[in-house]
């Protein structure tokens, strides 16, 4: 496999070479840089080496707060939930590591131990009996000499007691002061720290005719009369995206308006889990009701979700997950490794790991990025720092169809999702792009576009039209 990405690597770099014209000052909060990464993966530390491979910038690993004080507020293990090890092997790749903080420990609450609210969660920060508080300042002051500054806090408490996936027992007010709480202690511990609200289902919501949880937490956030003082609390909301690629645009949009709603606009937004887990792959079955999903439609919504995500405004965009440890055999995997039932087989690779490191180099140094679709098509421009643009496309229904793109210079490429980089020239000044058929179900329909298409070319103005047996469709980008 290292053979195999030095030598796309190579292939790439010739391609930026080629079609760099000039230097460019366009900026936005997308920007690749080193300081924000856009791309990252959910628990690249079980194989460090192949998440270096993978190219991504940042990866999440759950802090366990009973793991690091199993027994009382004064034992301190951090090494028995993140091994030094870890976050060394993720600096010498330059891979950031975000924290998840969640699972309170059984003498710290009254409640259901790993999802009951802290005891002396609503006691001033500074009281030796807010526990929650407590943790946070150690946790950000151990962590800081050990390259970790940011915090995403719990997970998913819009799910309700009784429900699969719940992780919270609390009320909004008090995931609300758990949010506040972390802030202040946190900053105390490491003045750089920042925070993440949790990751939300958004469906769960959705499904029950509730208003929004994020919503609601952050009208809650925006009233509280010292938030101005302290930024409200934190710097990102966390969304958590599955299954529909039409979902992602569409969902990050709804947040972003939100943020505008409540006067928290100048806040980022995350992904910071996405993925179709693919329950057709031949070698691990898994029998499900709904979302049928093959190995190749998992690969092509990745890409479709990250391409997506950027256009809506994404600042952070994780594939869930790298790998499933431990899964047995039928258990739902999302990994874009395959699974093992022994430890001495080999690791493989799903189509979804190439086409995921496709999206790190492909996708990287973003300046602005738009969507145009409609019932049968989505496009997505990106434009780079080096003067270029990356068109991503796919069919949404379940026939092909054609798109034009106009030519902005003599070649482009076209970048398969595997990786396999095509050079291409135009014909009377046009690509002419087709773009395979969505496989749809009867009962839940198009949930995935058909494989995209990636091309490549300098940035210029350029027209986009699409084809279809009874009319041409000029396409216009939002």
């Amino acid at each position: 496999m290292s053979d195999t990405r030095i030598s796309y690597r190579r292939a790439l770099y010739w391609v930026v070479v080629v079609l760099v014209l000039l230097t460019t000052t366009m900026t936005n909060h997308t920007q690749d840089d080193e300081n924000n990464p856009i791309f990252g993966v959910v628990e690249g530390m079980w194989f460090p080496e192949i998440a270096c491979d993978l190219g991504v910038g940042w990866e999440r690993i759950i802090f366990d707060w009973s793991a690091h004080q199993p027994e009382g507020p004064d034992d301190w293990f951090p090494f028995f939930n993140i091994p030094d090890e870890w976050l060394q092997a993720a600096n010498d790749c330059d891979r950031e590591v975000v924290a998840v903080v969640k699972a309170t420990p059984a003498w710290a609450t009254d409640g259901v131990p790993g999802a009951g609210v802290p005891n002396g969660l609503h006691l001033p920060v500074d009281d030796p009996d807010n526990h929650w508080a407590n943790f946070m300042r150690r946790t950000a002051e151990y962590y800081a000499s050990r390259g970790v500054k940011r915090f995403i806090i719990w997970n998913e408490p819009d799910i309700q007691p009784g429900t699969y996936g719940f992780e919270f027992e609390g009320d909004l007010e008090d995931y609300f002061r758990l949010v506040k709480v972390a802030h202040l202690a946190a900053k105390q511990g490491n003045p750089a720290a920042t925070l993440n609200l949790a990751g939300t289902t958004y469906w769960h919501d959705v499904n029950s005719g509730e208003r929004l949880y994020t919503d609601r937490l952050l009208e809650r956030i925006a009233s509280d009369p010292d938030g101005a003082e302290n930024d409200y609390y934190f710097d990102a909301l966390s969304l958590h995206i599955y299954f529909r690629t039409d979902s992602v645009y569409d969902i990050v949009t709804e947040y972003q308006d939100l943020l505008e709603k409540h006067g928290l606009g100048d806040k980022h937004i995350w992904i910071t889990e996405t993925n179709a887990s693919p329950n057709l792959d031949p070698d691990w079955p898994v029998i499900r009701p709904q979302f049928q999903i093959t190995l190749d439609q998992q690969a092509a919504f990745v890409v479709q979700s990250a391409a997506a995500g950027l256009a809506a405004g994404a600042d952070r965009i994780a594939v869930y997950k790298l790998y499933d440890q431990q899964l047995p055999p039928g258990g739902e995997s999302f990994g874009i490794l395959r699974p093992r039932t022994r430890v001495e087989q080999p690791l493989i690779p799903r189509p979804a790991y190439h086409a995921w490191q496709t999206v790190t180099e492909t996708f990287d140094q973003v300046t602005e990025a738009g969507l145009t679709r409609n019932d049968r098509i989505n496009v997505v421009r990106l434009r780079h720092t080096d003067d270029r643009q990356t068109i991503v496309a796919w069919s949404c229904f379940d026939r092909s169809t054609q798109l034009e793109i106009s030519a902005t210079g003599e070649k482009a490429y076209l970048v398969a999702i595997s990786g396999e980089i095509t050079l291409i020239r135009p014909q009377n000044g046009v690509y002419t792009l087709t773009l395979r058929n969505a496989d749809c179900e009867d009962e839940e329909g198009c949930v995935i576009g058909g494989e995209p298409v990636i091309l490549i070319q300098p940035d210029a103005p350029t027209t986009f039209t699409e084809v279809t047996p009874q009319n041409r469709y000029t396409l216009t980008f939002e």
